[in-house]
């Protein structure tokens, strides 16, 4: 309302000012914080992530990481990369066997549970595990043809492995790129085997992300910092050897594998 004796005009003025400031600052502020600081949605995707790795049960120490992965489909499904378990198991008398750690309020005392591989895209570099027993919370996918470039999402996993102990960590990564997974070089000196395959292969776009990561975090989810859902898998090895086959020390530029193709690998191993 305009105060008594406050001339008509200079009164619509400051009432007109006053609402532009307040809009702009709630359109600037609001979206900023939301993404800053999406500590429910974490929390959820962490009670969702674990890490992938061997266990012998008289090697020391008994468990050996791999990567990261994360529950999908019905909870009983765990998605990584499929380099992560590429080595072939060690046979014998202690035979080595494939299984996940499950964090819990105790680091150092993770739950362990054996699991076995179902499913394989080598061509994107995912697989799936079949996780026996209780199923774990399943991370939604998002479908990632609607990602754009400018998108800022978060990743979890296990950065260095368990050096530290079993504390997953976050990161934030924005899309920096999408781009195809190979592009053949200028000079055909640079073809190397691996480029050679992923070209004959076909090349599929890939999200090249401005994120701090290490090859611990290979298999980590890539999500959205508002839903949890899923966009994409953090691949730290296999994009680099098509894209970056020429360089001699290869950047700490991070990829990942857009969420569709793990759609697909689920809806194939039902």
């Amino acid at each position: 309302m305009c105060a008594m004796g406050l001339p008509i005009l200079r009164c619509k003025r400051r009432q007109l000012l006053g609402g532009a400031v307040g809009v702009a600052f709630a359109y600037v502020v609001s979206p900023l914080d939301a993404i800053a600081q999406p500590p429910d949605v974490i929390a959820r995707v962490k009670a969702s992530v674990v890490a992938v790795g061997t266990l012998q049960r008289l090697r020391s120490p008994q468990f050996q990481f791999l990567g990261t992965g994360f529950a999908v489909g019905d909870g009983g499904l765990v998605a990584t990369n499929a380099h992560v378990i590429a080595r072939p198991l060690a046979a014998g008398a202690d035979p080595e066997l494939l299984v996940v750690a499950i964090p819990s309020d105790k680091p150092q005392q993770p739950q362990i549970r054996v699991v076995q591989r179902v499913g394989d895209d080598a061509a994107r570099d995912l697989a799936l595990l079949r996780l026996p027993g209780e199923p774990l919370p399943p991370l939604r996918l998002r479908d990632s043809n609607t990602v754009r470039e400018g998108e800022q999402f978060l990743l979890t996993g296990f950065p260095i492995g368990t050096v530290l102990g079993l504390y997953a960590a976050t990161h934030r990564a924005m899309i920096a790129a999408i781009t195809p997974i190979a592009i053949p070089p200028p000079d055909s000196t640079k073809l190397g085997a691996t480029l050679i395959r992923r070209l004959q292969a076909g090349a599929f776009p890939v999200f090249q992300l401005d994120a701090t990561s290490y090859p611990g975090n290979s298999g980590s989810p890539v999500y959205d910092p508002a839903s949890g859902e899923v966009v994409g898998v953090l691949n730290m090895v296999f994009v680099k050897g098509s894209k970056e086959s020429a360089l001699t020390n290869p950047s700490g530029i991070s990829y990942a594998i857009p969420s569709k193709h793990l759609e697909a690998l689920i809806g194939a191993t039902r």
